[in-house]
């Protein structure tokens, strides 16, 4: 009888947690289940090998929970790899809250979250992320210590927004300069899909730069707003990968280069904000080194975020900030010569620094 329910079963998901590719040694999951608040979380706690783990709260009404503890796993492993990058004494985790942020988030659901955020007595250190804002984490500081990303008034940084896009803005200078010889952006045609909060900040450099900037976002209102601001242009095709561009910045959710996307793409560089922009980051990283096209990867340009909310906990100023986060510009170039080199994907040429910073500190922790 058992072998037959088995054997009826999706095969995918035999494995649910450990069988997947995105799981990649998580030290730790956390399902959160409330009865009385709604509240349905994943935290996910990939690699504390360097610090606490560190990483934003999103809440989004995912399709269902197998979505939702994928985006968690895949989130949970970049930052990883992007607080060792940067150089951060800290690991990587993440958090998703299964809902609709407009209708479904309360007061008590983020201190519930709160309460099994400290439960793990600082194993895991949460900030806001999409569908969560500075506010929120005031809320979940009310039961927890182990949160970033406070209003100022409360003594935090504030939103990491400004910040990210900065560091992106840097990265993205960084990879004109490797692919053109300089990194003016004055008349480069970008296109920025996803105006939020980071997105929004990200178009004022570039616009400021004198870049030719569309914009793309699935909210019209929000087009139209951004649009009366700062006078870019309203992406109005079917196909935005099949438009001529020079850079493609990618600023909502993750997975946009894929194999459907991958060979359509008509840019010489892509730099963004959005996590994990490759749907799989071994292939279409090779594919996009092959198109000569540069790819700034992700987890190291939009590091910005949690070089902010980082100062929280070791008490560096703004100026400290700022400094770490232009420092991306330069990160970004190295890396960029380093996968010329060597022959790896820009991916892959990161991956490895970030990789051994760990596995340094893993042997003197053994030592």
């Amino acid at each position: 009888m058992t072998s037959e329910v088995i054997n009826s079963q999706d095969l995918s998901k035999v494995d649910p947690v450990f069988g997947q590719a995105s799981f990649d040694n998580h030290e730790q999951i956390v399902f959160c289940n409330d009865k009385d608040t709604g509240l349905k979380a994943i935290i996910g706690i990939h690699n504390t090998v360097l610090g606490p783990a560190l990483g934003g709260t999103r809440m989004l009404p995912y399709n269902n929970e197998w979505e939702a503890l994928n985006d968690v796993l895949r989130l949970s492993r970049g930052m990883t790899f992007k607080s060792a990058i940067t150089g951060l004494n800290l690991g990587g985790g993440k958090a998703v809250i299964i809902g609709d942020a407009k209708t479904q988030k309360t007061p008590e659901l983020l201190k519930r979250f709160g309460e099994f955020v400290h439960s793990l007595n600082g194993k895991y250190i949460t900030a806001e992320d999409v569908g969560m804002h500075t506010e929120d984490m005031d809320i979940i500081r009310e039961v927890t210590p182990y949160v970033t990303g406070m209003s100022e008034t409360k003594g935090g940084v504030g939103s990491p927004s400004p910040i990210t896009a900065y560091g992106v803005f840097m990265g993205m200078k960084a990879a004109a300069k490797f692919k053109y010889g300089t990194d003016i952006l004055e008349d480069k045609k970008v296109y920025v899909q996803g105006i939020g909060s980071v997105g929004e900040e990200l178009v004022e450099h570039l616009v400021n730069e004198g870049a030719d900037v569309t914009i793309a976002d699935i909210n019209q209102e929000r087009l139209e707003e951004v649009r009366s601001k700062y006078g870019v242009i309203i992406y109005g095709g079917h196909d935005i990968y099949t438009e001529d561009m020079d850079i493609y910045a990618p600023c909502a959710l993750g997975a946009t280069i894929n194999d459907d996307t991958v060979y359509r793409l008509k840019a010489d560089i892509i730099a963004g904000a959005a996590n994990n922009q490759l749907a799989e980051e071994s292939k279409h990283g090779r594919i996009l080194q092959e198109r000569g096209i540069v790819y700034a990867p992700d987890f190291l340009i939009n590091a910005g975020g949690i070089i902010n909310v980082y100062a929280e906990l070791e008490n560096y100023d703004r100026q400290e900030i700022m400094r770490k986060t232009e420092n991306i510009y330069n990160t970004t170039l190295e890396i960029l010569e380093n996968a010329k080199i060597n022959n790896l994907t820009t991916h892959n040429a990161a991956f490895n620094i970030a990789k051994e910073r760990i596995e340094t500190r893993k042997r003197e922790n053994s030592k």
